[in-house]
């Protein structure tokens, strides 16, 4: 039997999940090329499931190059055979996942020479009076206020202090804001930040898959729509300025939001920065920033500015929850801020992010626009199962686009450059062009 459980909780269609799963199997080696699946009629009983869900996933699965049947003989994986050449059946030991690099989307890079502020800014937590009791649920005053004013320069959102909201991380701010808005499903891109598509399930809500780089011009039924405007994730362009026009259009139209996660709107490296979405329509657009990209992801810090009509239900739901970031957590980053930790970080990493980009796409021609840490490359099934392959043979692992989609299936690889060396970039670019 498979090592496969689906979640009918998951609200992703049960096919859906199996397609990936086996995908998933076929890309880390579990499944070699050649390997005999299950009967459709064996693995539905297996898995609880109608005999229809196996059909349409071994279907979807054939049609996108990862199995061939057989007539008579049953359904083989047939895209494994590029992590071994043309014709072999040995399964390759794999390396040990612990020792793996990890090319992920969302770990910045560092600059050790900045150690001495980010130490010191702990030091003055710990000297620091701490609250007596539970400290104010819309975050410390003086980081609101540091907050404010750099959303004032950097975003181009003329916000107050006390529109600012400090959050335990981009997917808390989206929590908050769904505990308070109508009742509705959100629209989301598909491919798409998966962390977002779990906390909307979680909230109880549907999720409406919304190809992505595609205009939104309809939300009719959708409380919301969750947008990444500075950089679509993963595919990487920004929001056009007509799709940014006809996404507020729509969310008037149908009384919704729009949530916007700004998540690395810091790196660019072309032109300056595009003002916030938020910065059009207050009203409308509730905004989501975030420390984990300029930082550490580690630190768990975020901020929200919520539209108006929303601000009051929010802090009557976070004051009854205790709901926000820890103190020492929000001491900590406001001295990162006042002491231009942050400021040098983002310049150190824009400056490395360039060079990088650049390197990656001299490396690997048709790569999609390489956006903040990390560049997109799409790639037919077969030829991303052989890359995939290649890399972690070479000690690499990163995260397939197949694996953050829904509904509409894209292959290939997402290449984060963020938070590796240049040398292990370089032998992972490598490891790629070896196959193409």
């Amino acid at each position: 039997m498979l090592p496969l459980v689906l979640d009918r909780a998951d609200g992703t269609p049960l096919g859906q999940q199996l397609a990936r799963q086996v995908r998933r199997r076929i890309t880390d080696g579990t499944l070699a090329d050649g390997d005999r699946l299950p009967s459709s009629r064996a693995l539905a009983a297996d898995l609880g499931v109608a005999r229809t869900v196996v059909e349409q996933a071994y279907a979807q699965l054939v049609a996108e190059g990862w199995l061939a049947g057989r007539r008579g003989a049953g359904t083989y994986v047939a895209a494994a055979a590029h992590l071994a050449g043309p014709g072999s059946r040995v399964r390759r030991s794999e390396p040990d996942p612990a020792r793996l690099v990890r090319l992920d989307a969302g770990t910045p890079w560092t600059d050790p020479r900045h150690a001495a502020l980010w130490h010191r800014a702990w030091r003055e937590v710990g000297t620091a009076r701490r609250p007596a009791g539970y400290d104010d649920p819309r975050g410390l005053p003086e980081l609101r206020e540091a907050l404010a004013g750099r959303l004032a320069r950097e975003r181009g959102l003329d916000v107050a202090p006390g529109d600012v909201r400090v959050t335990a991380g981009t997917a808390d701010g989206l929590r908050h804001l769904l505990a308070v808005l109508r009742p509705g499903a959100v629209l989301m891109d598909d491919p798409g930040y998966r962390a977002a598509v779990a906390t909307v399930r979680a909230a109880g809500r549907t999720v409406v898959d919304h190809p992505a780089l595609t205009p939104v011009r309809d939300l009719a039924g959708c409380a919301a729509a969750y947008a990444t405007p500075a950089h679509q994730h993963p595919l990487g362009p920004p929001l056009g300025g007509a799709e940014r026009l006809d996404l507020l259009a729509a969310a008037r139209a149908a009384d919704a939001i729009v949530v916007e996660d700004d998540y690395d709107s810091e790196f660019r490296y072309d032109v300056a920065p595009i003002p916030a979405l938020a910065s059009l329509d207050r009203d409308r657009v509730g905004y989501l920033g975030t420390a984990s990209k300029t930082v550490a992801p580690s630190l768990r810090l975020g901020w929200l500015v919520a539209p108006p009509a929303l601000v009051e239900p929010l802090d009557a739901f976070r004051r009854v929850t205790h709901d926000t970031a820890a103190w020492p957590v929000q001491r900590a980053f406001l001295a990162l801020l006042r002491d231009g930790y942050v400021d040098r970080a983002v310049r150190g990493a824009r400056r490395v992010y360039a060079e990088r980009a650049a390197r990656v796409a001299d490396a690997l021609p048709g790569v999609g626009p390489v956006a903040g840490m990390y560049a997109t490359l799409e790639l037919p099934p077969a030829t991303t199962v052989a890359a995939h392959g290649a890399l972690r043979r070479a000690g690499f692992d990163l995260t397939l686009l197949a694996d953050l989609c829904r509904t509409h299936v894209r292959t290939g690889l997402v290449i984060g450059f963020g938070g590796c060396t240049d040398d292990e970039l370089d032998a992972a670019l490598a490891a790629v062009r070896s196959v193409l």
